[in-house]
């Protein structure tokens, strides 16, 4: 047992001398130990459970993209938008813990993923985001602030962290855009694409972009970006030789920032408090003196009673437990479990382990699986267990799916390993039973000569040609060669427009009013 408030204590000194010194007269005596009895409260007895190591739980980047048609620019190499693509993957793969949200922008912000730490479903929308299908050609910074600031956050009062990627457009007024910045509560880590003397705009066929005037259009980085990070306390960034090292400079800013993100564990300890105890008594001795109901009370106070002492003794034998299972006894540890009257997550959990540890996997599975927590660390441990124990029934097809929702909710190296070695098993176990997908020996050894040498036949026709069979037959693998060119048709269009037309459709709103298209 432990005090976590020591402190406290010392108040019992001038309370024992009170009641040394003391008129012998009974209520004088039980209000000074209902005094003592508070201090005691106060001072948090609690049993140590043992200490838990969790991991920090990633913080969440905005990554904004600017899609408009300047950045198609070639002042940086190959152009502006491509160097932005290459560093945001740069980025993804120096930061694979964080959670990241992609959003491309042009006149219209447009969400293209939702945070995540599975950074290859961000890399795989930032591939199928095609710049050919976006009308509106403008950039509006004020509006993908105003889009970031609605966004809810995962801990109120928090600051959202945003790292925009852009030209800057033909936005000037900084003080605006600030206030927006500012109201919205964002951090921002700005990338600016361009160099100050700018370079025209090349359009898909060839020719260069002009106004209606007919003259060159000449995009700039806008010098406004650097004054607007400036004011909001932002990072200010400028590309680099290649996209990595430009990610690179960004992540070590970002690492900068958070100086707590460079501890990668935090520990937390685990109590059962004992504190009711002396507060239950103190109560009870004072609805005792000063309450004519005291029958009642005390025929309450007695249930109640028996509820502590249940739990204290589901305290004692999960304290039992663990020290036997840290001697290895896990005969003693299961049957100390097996007497907790209110099971908690804890006893579960070394229940299950403790069967483990025994070999009987089919009770450690059961006592698993009737664990439920909405905890992300609890939930990953979790499946990692069960993982462990299916991999102890040789079920690797269930394995593998329990590391992945492990992985899924935050990176682990030894889940990582343990599905790689999964996965090594489930070949080999494919390859002795020799599931190659052989022909049907009966089929052909009943072929007579005759009907082997149509088939060859058959074989040697021109795939174009029709079959020459009469009736139902032919018919049949007419359809089906249609059917065959037609699902090959299909699968090329989704390849050239993987994302919904509804998807540009959100972008794309109002791009008739725009007053400079690029």
């Amino acid at each position: 047992m432990s005090i976590l408030y020591p402190t406290f204590l010392w108040l019992l000194v001038p309370l024992t001398i009170l009641f040394y010194y003391r008129e012998k007269k009974a209520m004088e005596t039980v209000h000074l130990v209902i005094v003592i009895l508070l201090v005691l409260a106060l001072s948090r007895p609690v049993f140590k459970q043992g200490e838990e190591v969790q991991p920090i739980e990633g913080k969440t980047f905005i990554v904004a993209i600017d899609a408009s048609y300047s950045m198609r620019s070639k002042d940086i190499k190959p152009d502006r938008y491509t160097f932005a693509k290459e560093t945001i993957n740069a980025l993804l793969t120096l930061n694979p813990s964080d959670n990241i949200m992609l959003i491309a922008f042009t006149t219209n912000p447009l969400l293209l993923s939702p945070p995540t730490t599975d950074h290859q479903l961000i890399a795989l929308a930032l591939k199928s985001f095609k710049l050919e299908y976006i009308l509106t050609k403008g950039t509006s910074l004020e509006r993908l602030f105003k889009k970031v600031g609605s966004m809810k956050s995962s801990q109120k009062g928090s600051q959202k962290n945003l790292i925009l990627l852009t030209d800057g457009g033909e936005e000037k007024d900084v003080e605006a855009l600030s206030k927006v910045v500012n109201d919205a509560s964002i951090s921002l880590t700005v990338f600016a694409l361009g160099s100050r003397q700018g370079t025209t705009i090349e359009k898909s066929d060839g020719s260069l972009l002009k106004d209606p005037s007919q003259n060159l259009v000449v995009s700039r980085v806008n010098p406004m970006l650097e004054e607007l990070s400036s004011q909001t306390k932002g990072t200010y960034f400028t590309a680099s030789s290649t996209p990595t090292a430009t990610a690179q400079a960004i992540y070590t800013a970002l690492q900068e920032q958070d100086k707590i993100r460079k501890l990668s564990v935090k520990k937390q300890q685990h109590y059962t408090e004992l504190y009711q105890l002396p507060l239950l008594l103190a109560v009870l001795l004072f609805m005792m003196l000063h309450t004519r109901g005291v029958k009642y009370l005390l025929l309450i106070f007695t249930l109640l009673g028996i509820d502590t002492q249940a739990s204290m003794l589901d305290t004692y034998y999960l304290n039992e437990a663990y020290k036997s299972y840290h001697l290895n006894d896990y005969n003693r540890s299961s049957q100390y479990l097996t007497q907790i009257t209110t099971p908690s997550l804890q006893s579960y959990f070394a229940l299950g382990n403790t069967y483990y540890k025994q070999g009987d996997y089919k009770k450690a599975l059961s006592s698993y699986l009737s664990i439920r927590s909405t905890s992300p660390s609890v939930k990953q441990k979790l499946y990692y267990n069960i993982a462990n124990t299916y991999v102890k029934q040789e079920a690797y097809e269930k394995a593998k799916v329990y590391y992945v929702k492990a992985l899924q909710l935050g990176d682990d190296n030894n889940s990582r390993a343990n599905l790689h070695l999964v996965m090594f098993l489930l070949n080999k176990k494919k390859a002795s039973l020799g599931i190659a997908h052989p022909k049907s020996q009966s089929s052909d050894s009943s072929k007579s000569p005759k009907k082997e040498s149509e088939n060859k036949k058959e074989e040697n026709r021109s795939e174009d040609e029709p079959s020459s069979s009469q009736g139902e037959g032919g018919e049949k693998q007419y359809n089906k060669k249609q059917e065959k060119n037609k699902l090959i048709q299909d699968t090329q269009q989704e390849e050239r427009h993987p994302l919904s037309s509804k998807v540009y459709e959100l972008i794309n709103r109002g791009y008739i009013h725009e007053t400079k298209p690029w």
